[in-house]
């Protein structure tokens, strides 16, 4: 028989047996989200941490959101995939609690992450004059912490029955399961996905008026006119991106708590929908870094080993 422990008749999980290609494939794809979102953002992380005229407020919720996504994919990707292409867990139940409240922390901190870049592009945008005295380098580091904090409080609030029964959950040896209410997804649902998604599309409609206001002022000319399209388009571009790519990866997950049903977390039945919710790790350095020129030529000067100079720290980024 295919079980996880054969020693174990009676209590041990059945595995699937997988054909080699596809077990293969399934390793190459996984593997190389995960080295893909460690990758990029590392990128961010050394770029922001190394020039001197990337130490601002705004840069450093980037360089947390950066932290939280590459902890991800250096320790959650890896587990979830492994699981669900041997469809058995071996590291114990406290291990499998461990893994899933560690993948709920830093996935409740990179949507606090968002949420901060929403807030300092408002600020930004729409109140210019007292971005400068507002939002200073202290409040941003004091509101990073609270955001880490407030997620290890809050994730570890929601599975604390099975932290204190690690494998309560569990039908047999080799599984590993982390349930949670319909009470407590429906919390989760409101704090996690609801209220964040709320206030950043509220924000980023408010900003996008905003930029749309600031362009319009500037149509003195034809030329002025062209201009002021293609950052009308752009802006949209930019709003609709990080709506739909947010919601795409969030959505799937907290299905249940939309239909009324507890949240089972199993990897190996719903590892696509907790892979998708993971890749937006991936897609978060895209969105936020990767298309600023800023972080195109850092990537230059990583690569060509330039910031080993001395006085790279005070290149000229912009």
């Amino acid at each position: 028989m295919d079980l996880c422990y054969p020693l174990l008749l009676n209590t041990s999980c059945r595995r699937t047996l997988r054909p080699s290609s596809q077990a293969s494939f399934l390793y190459v794809m996984f593997s190389s989200v995960a080295f893909l979102t460690v990758l990029l953002n590392l990128l961010v992380i050394i770029s922001i941490s190394h020039f001197r005229q990337l130490h601002t407020p705004t840069n450093l919720v980037l360089l947390s959101l950066a932290c939280s996504d590459l902890l991800i994919g250096l320790l959650v990707m890896p587990l979830t995939a492994q699981h669900f292409i041997r469809t058995c867990w071996y590291l114990g139940h406290w291990a499998c609690t461990a893994s899933y409240t560690l993948g709920f922390v830093l996935t409740s901190t990179s949507v606090g992450n968002i949420l901060l870049i929403s807030v300092d592009r408002y600020v930004a945008i729409c109140q210019p004059l007292r971005y400068t005295t507002e939002v200073t380098v202290g409040r941003v580091q004091l509101a990073v912490c609270l955001c880490w904090a407030c997620a290890l409080l809050y994730n570890c609030s929601i599975v604390q029955d099975s932290l204190r029964e690690p494998g309560k959950h569990s039908m047999c040896h080799g599984d590993c399961v982390v349930v949670l209410g319909v009470v407590v997804g429906v919390v989760d649902l409101l704090v996690t996905f609801l209220a964040p998604v709320s206030v950043v599309v509220a924000l980023y409609v408010r900003v996008f008026a905003a930029a749309l206001s600031q362009t319009r002022q500037m149509r003195s000319s034809r030329v002025a006119g062209t201009v002021a399209r293609r950052s009308e388009l752009k802006a949209a571009v930019t709003l609709g991106v990080v709506v739909v790519v947010f919601l795409v990866c969030f959505c799937p997950y907290f299905y249940p708590s939309f239909a009324g049903q507890a949240m089972s977390e199993n990897v190996a039945v719903g590892s696509g929908v907790a892979w998708l919710l993971y890749f937006n790790s991936c897609l978060n350095p895209l969105m936020y870094a990767f298309f600023y020129p800023w972080f195109r030529k850092a990537i230059r000067l990583i690569v060509t080993l330039q910031i080993l100079q001395s006085d790279s720290c005070q290149a000229n980024i912009f």
